[in-house]
C-alpha cells in the first residue's frame, strides 16, 4: 500500500462510517449532565472556572449590547478548544484540518456579522463598499469590486485557515520522518 504525506488528512472510516461525526460530537461527552446541585465535584468546579474565564476574556472588549453574543462565542471557543486538544492525542483526527468544517463555521458567523451590521448601522456598513474620495466615474466599478470581495471573504479565509493547518501538520510529518 502506497501512502503519501497527505493521507494523514483524509477522514478516518470505521466499517464504512466516517468518524468525523464522532470526533465533532465527542467533546460534548466531556461535560457532565446538569443536576440539582450547582457544583458537584472538583471537575465541575474546574469546568465552571474555565468557562467563566473564557467568557470574561471574550466579553471585556465588547460593550453591553454585544454581551448577547456571549453564549455563541463561548460555546464556539470551547468547541474549538476541545476539538483541537483532542487532536493532539496520538492516532486521532482533528476535524478543523478539513475545509468542510472550517467553511461550516466561517459562513454562518460571517453572515450573522454582516446581517447584524446591516440591521444596526446600515449607512456605515454600506459605506465600507466605497472608499472615501473616489472619483465619480469609478464609483460603480468600485462598488461591484468591493461587493465581490465581501462575498468571497469567508471562502478565502476558510481556505487560508485550512491551508495553514495542513501546512503545519505536513511540516511536522516531514520533520518526524
Amino acid at each position: 500500500m502506497n501512502l503519501s504525506f497527505f493521507d494523514q488528512f483524509t477522514s478516518p472510516y470505521l466499517l464504512g462510517i466516517p468518524l468525523i461525526l464522532l470526533s465533532v460530537l465527542f467533546p460534548t461527552l466531556l461535560f457532565p449532565t446538569p443536576n440539582n446541585r450547582w457544583i458537584t465535584n472538583r471537575l465541575s468546579t474546574l469546568q465552571l472556572w474555565l468557562l467563566n474565564l473564557i467568557t470574561k476574556q471574550l466579553m471585556i472588549p465588547l460593550n453591553k449590547k454585544g454581551h448577547k453574543w456571549a453564549l455563541i462565542l463561548t460555546s464556539l471557543m470551547i468547541l474549538l478548544l476541545t476539538i483541537n486538544l483532542l487532536g493532539l492525542l496520538p492516532y486521532t483526527f482533528t476535524p478543523t484540518t478539513q475545509l468542510s468544517m472550517n467553511m461550516a463555521l466561517a459562513f454562518p458567523l460571517w453572515l450573522a456579522t454582516l446581517l447584524t451590521g446591516l440591521r444596526n448601522q446600515p449607512t456605515t456598513s454600506l459605506g465600507h463598499l466605497l472608499p472615501e474620495g473616489t472619483p465619480t466615474p469609478l464609483i460603480p466599478a468600485l462598488i461591484m469590486i468591493e461587493t465581490a470581495s465581501l462575498l468571497i471573504r469567508p471562502l478565502a479565509l476558510g481556505v487560508r485557515l485550512t491551508a495553514n493547518l495542513t501546512a503545519g501538520h505536513l511540516l511536522i510529518q516531514l520533520i518526524s520522518t
